[in-house]
């Protein structure tokens, strides 16, 4: 999955891809590069962001939706939690919705019901203007499974088709760095959730607080930790870097499953 930030203010990317053409550009460079799903979010969800218009984000992410859909069949998903942006992306050629809030705003399942969208359910402590400010947990794995086990009962309850759902255990959303280490090496705990498992960690702070790099210097840290995840039964990884990250699935993959001689 590939990441496509259409915002000002996104931790790693931001402006860089504000306008449409140059959204367009990246998106069909990471089409090339290996991309199955791209990832497109109109409103930055970093550590204490602000909070972005309906109306802002719709504008945002749809003619940059509408281009991608016209010019490939990649499939495409919408980073948000906002019912009406949803329905707007869908509108204009996405077919995923990814949810940091796990589709808990009012009318949010049971839209994606009818709508036979597939759906992204995150885990995120608090919000993003605080999640980082001294998340606690007893047991961060069994917190986080017991939440996602949760929150896909109540989607099936709602409509959606078990095929539909993937979980995100949300690296970084509302968890110190030992929470997030605990959570990658723990993360053979989620398979017996039952739903294909999708995991995060571009460029994340905690790669630049253990290795001490910058944001544009975390990718071999990134490469490591998809490489990791992927061992562990993720399914997705979402990135900003999508060919190297796809070279390291790719023989990660051959390991684990064999290739047709």
């Amino acid at each position: 999955m590939g990441i496509l930030n259409v915002t000002p203010d996104s931790f790693s990317d931001g402006n860089r891809y504000a306008s449409v053409d140059a959204a367009l550009e990246r998106a069909a460079r990471m089409v090339e590069e290996g991309a199955i799903i791209i990832d497109v979010g109109g409103e930055s969800t970093r550590p204490g962001a602000a909070t972005v218009d309906e109306d802002v984000e719709i504008a945002r992410v749809v003619s940059v939706i509408e281009g991608i859909a016209a010019a490939s069949n990649i499939a495409i998903s919408i980073d948000t939690s906002k019912p009406r942006v949803m329905a707007a992306a869908v509108a204009a050629g996405a077919c995923i919705v990814n949810d940091v809030y796990a589709l808990r705003a009012p009318g949010a399942r049971s839209w994606a019901a009818v709508t036979e969208v597939g759906v992204c359910l995150m885990h995120m402590q608090g919000e993003p203007r605080t999640m980082q400010q001294h998340p606690h947990y007893d047991d961060v794995a069994a917190e986080v499974c017991a939440f996602l086990a949760r929150e896909r009962n109540a989607c099936l309850e709602a409509g959606i088709a078990r095929e539909a759902i993937v979980l995100d255990p949300g690296l970084g959303f509302g968890k110190g760095l030992q929470h997030n280490l605990t959570l990658l090496k723990e993360l053979s705990r989620f398979a017996g959730i039952g739903a294909p498992l999708l995991v995060g960690v571009s460029r994340k702070s905690f790669i630049g607080r253990i290795l001490g790099r910058a944001v544009d210097e975390r990718l071999y840290g990134g490469l490591g930790l998809a490489a990791l995840a992927v061992a562990q039964g993720a399914r997705i990884i979402r990135t900003h870097d999508v060919a190297p990250v796809a070279d390291a699935i790719g023989m990660v993959s051959a390991v684990l499953q064999g290739i047709d001689s």
